[in-house]
Parts: C-alpha cells; sequence; structure tokens
C-alpha cells in the first residue's frame, strides 16, 4: 500500500530534527521522500520543515507576504540548504501563448508569485553562507 499524499511524518531520528519533531507534515508523496531522505541519511546532521520565515513581495497584489520553504538541511560538512520541493512546469517561466486562457494566467500568476519567493530565499541564504536548491520530480528520478 502506497503513502498517502499528505500526513503527519513518523520521525526516526528525532535528534536530527530542529523543532517540534512531533508536528511534521508533508503535502506530497515528494516531501515524505525527502522527509525520509533527511531523517535517515547520516550526512544530514540537522533539518527541519517549514520552520524557517521569509518575507517577499508579491508581483501579484504588490504586498508583503511570508513564505515557508519546504526544508532547511545542515549537512556534516557544515553546508546549510534552504530547499524547495515543486513540479518542475512551475520552475520555468510560461511560454507565451496567442490565446489567454485560465490555465495560462493561473501559470503566469504561480510563476510571478515563486520567482518573487525565490528571489527573496536567495537572498536570505546569501546572506547567511547557505545555499538554495529547488528540487522537483526530476532530481528524485520520478
Amino acid at each position: 500500500m502506497s503513502a498517502p499524499h499528505q500526513g503527519k511524518y513518523k520521525i526516526k531520528n528525532p535528534q536530527k530534527y530542529k523543532g517540534d519533531y512531533r508536528n511534521i507534515y508533508y503535502r506530497s508523496s515528494w516531501e515524505l521522500r525527502v522527509f525520509n531522505y533527511m531523517d535517515r541519511n547520516p550526512e544530514v546532521v540537522k533539518w527541519s520543515s517549514e520552520e524557517i520565515v521569509i518575507p517577499y513581495r508579491s508581483p501579484i497584489d504588490g504586498k508583503r507576504h511570508r513564505y515557508f520553504p519546504d526544508v532547511w538541511m545542515k549537512t556534516k560538512n557544515g553546508d546549510v540548504y534552504l530547499i524547495e520541493i515543486k513540479p518542475f512546469k512551475e520552475t520555468i517561466q510560461p511560454k507565451k501563448r496567442s490565446r489567454i486562457t485560465k490555465q495560462y494566467l493561473y501559470e503566469v500568476k504561480t510563476w510571478g508569485i515563486n520567482s518573487a519567493k525565490w528571489k527573496s530565499a536567495k537572498e536570505y541564504c546569501a546572506d547567511r553562507n547557505w545555499k538554495f536548491k529547488i528540487i522537483t520530480e526530476k532530481e528524485l528520478g520520478i
């Protein structure tokens, strides 16, 4: 039986989790896969999910919002990463089309918001000497 696409994560190594290890939720099977990797990989010394808050300005409404990257991770060699888990199609700018559809408008809005979040995340990471990484189905081998 496969795991549900959302649920409460049952941690195996609570000492590795930075935050409340009793309150970890995954929102996709991809997040579950990454959480299992973080939890079980001996190269990962600390990790958390949605514990970091990064302010960003939305290009849609011009207002400030809060972005919670999917994962924070620290490795044995001291590298620190903020990781976002997204479908590859949401990581590239939508191609212009001759007809404007609801789907196209949704894609443009999603791309605009994601781009603003990721720009802020890259700046946040640069200020701390961290790395920002987007993981898609390609990196997960799906």
